[in-house]
């Protein structure tokens, strides 16, 4: 294969990537980011993009250093119980329970109900919804498509729309995100807040769920060993991702000045429809709703294909189009529960499961160093698993929250796991079980070879 034509085929698959991970959360979150940062916005991106940038990159590099095809494989050393269980979990986040939802309600919520009355809004997202996941099913019912819809097609139409509003924004911006007011969680604790924001994106569980989807579409475009493979898929995670966090920094920055002419958003899809009426007026009502509709669809699309294939895979009795029908229908119910719904119940699902799936993405990547020994998978597991059960507990909705008996053990955590009120207590706890793991490995190791000789 020759050096342009290899290039070629890796910006094809950066475009993948790019279109299958940049959807409905990767609009509105950096945007609120950035009207809640205000002027440490550049602090907040910081963080924000470590966890909604680098560690996606990671966890592809992951998957190619392990040549896993997804989540399974990549956790099968801890358990195959384990590994199904966090297999279905992440699929069903990124699912019918909430990000794939999402991909509908954000449109919808920033797009369409602006322009109906409020008595019609239900009835509205109930004829969106469906007609968007309509569209979503027909699109993924073969998945040789996936790949050229998403590259080729979709993709550059987004980006048009999107640098169209970047261009006028950075021409006239409202204010100096300097001068930016900010709300008082990222008054200290900019970096920190900014990370754990970067959790909504979801693109790090993504990244692990598209894996199986991704080394398909390489090997369809002729890259066949196993190292080309890998260095392919960190090439085009590169270029991808790469992508998607320059546009982040953009976002961001159109937030923290947006703040000199509105006020703070709800869910940041408000906001985003502001700015775009700022700038294009009613034009830009339309703009934002295309340009939101057609990325969300790239997204949904990427979700449910990956959905299907994994759990196909797992469950061969049941077909492809069968699991991609289930996902679309049970989606489409959801979606009608509401985007602030979505959130509010999404955000203590995400502090269980990012823990987990970073120190997952960091075991396969150090692998090669202990040998894949499940030893150290699952002393690392144990040990971030329990501060994350904290984190999702003191993540919860407040109709739960507030009660006598989830305040008694918040209290407990707060007095015993370093940094839980930072939401960074599983770090420790990680390190310290990768530290343990990787002793007990070369203990056993050094036992083996002395008995040996």
């Amino acid at each position: 294969m020759n050096k342009s034509n290899s290039f070629r085929k890796t910006i094809i698959i950066a475009s993948l990537i790019f279109g299958m991970l940049f959807g409905a959360g990767n609009l509105i979150f950096p945007v609120h980011l950035g009207q809640l940062a205000g002027k440490n916005w550049l602090s907040a991106s910081s963080g924000f993009l470590i966890s909604s940038s680098l560690l996606p990159l990671m966890a592809l590099i992951a998957i190619s250093i392990t040549h896993s095809h997804g989540i399974f494989e990549l956790a099968k050393p801890i358990s195959k119980k384990y590994a199904l269980v966090f297999l279905i979990l992440i699929h069903a986040t990124l699912g019918p329970l909430f990000a794939t939802p999402r991909t509908a309600t954000v449109p919808y919520t920033i797009g369409i109900a602006p322009l109906l009355p409020n008595n019609m809004d239900k009835i509205g997202l109930l004829i969106f919804s469906a007609i968007f996941f309509g569209i979503v099913f027909f699109l993924s019912a073969t998945e040789a498509k996936v790949t050229d819809l998403i590259g080729k097609i979709l993709n550059p139409i987004f980006l048009l729309l999107l640098f169209l509003i970047f261009f006028l924004a950075f021409l006239n911006p409202m204010g100096a995100a300097k001068d930016a007011p900010l709300t008082a969680a990222y008054t200290n604790n900019a970096f920190t807040n900014g990370f754990l924001e970067g959790y909504n994106t979801m693109d790090c569980l993504a990244a692990l769920a598209f894996g199986i989807t991704v080394i398909t579409a390489i090997r369809n475009l002729g890259f066949k060993n196993e190292k080309e493979v890998a260095i392919t898929t960190i090439k085009s995670g590169l270029f991808g991702i790469l992508g998607i966090a320059i546009i982040y920094i953009g976002l961001i920055w159109l937030g923290a000045t947006s703040l000199h002419d509105f006020k703070l958003s709800s869910n940041g899809g408000t906001a985003l429809a502001q700015i775009s009426h700022y700038y294009l007026g009613t034009v830009g009502d339309a703009l934002i709703a295309a340009l939101t509709t057609i990325t969300c669809i790239t997204t949904a699309m990427g979700l449910v294909v990956a959905f299907a294939q994994d759990f196909h895979k797992r469950f061969p009795k049941i077909s492809y189009k069968t699991f991609l029908a289930i996902n679309c229908l049970l989606s489409f119910i959801i979606a009608n529960m509401g985007l602030d719904m979505i959130i509010s119940w999404s955000t203590p699902v995400l502090m269980l499961l990012y823990p987990l799936a970073i120190s997952l993405v960091i075991l396969g990547i150090l692998s090669p160093i202990f040998k894949n020994d499940p030893v150290v998978y699952k002393i690392t597991t144990a040990l971030t698993l329990i501060p994350a059960l904290f984190d999702m507990i003191n993540a919860l909705p407040d109709v739960l929250h507030s009660t006598s008996i989830i305040q008694n053990i918040l209290s407990y955590a707060q007095r015993y796991l370093p940094m839980f009120d930072l939401g960074f207590s599983w770090v420790t706890f990680s390190l310290g079980g990768l530290f343990i793991g990787i002793i007990i490995h070369f203990a056993k190791r050094a036992s083996f070879t002395a008995v040996e000789d």
